[in-house]
């Protein structure tokens, strides 16, 4: 597991910015490409931001259902 997130070069970049998604006209990044880029588990990042829920803005993480955003 990495320690730090080093991002250098252009084909980090691109790679980045190929995980970005848009979904309901929102651009967003999946967990579980998050947790890669961090060299983390998913669950780990889940739970990281679950405890530390405060430190992060409002719409930093959401869930996509049938009938929106939870």
């Amino acid at each position: 597991m990495a320690d730090e997130v080093i991002i250098k070069g252009t084909d980090n970049i691109e790679i980045i910015k190929g995980r970005i998604l848009e979904i309901r006209g929102q651009r967003v990044m999946l967990d579980k490409d998050l947790a890669e880029l961090y060299g983390i588990e998913t669950k780990r990042l889940n739970e990281a931001v679950k405890r530390n829920i405060n430190r992060f803005p409002d719409d930093f993480m959401f869930v996509l259902t049938d009938n929106g955003c939870v």
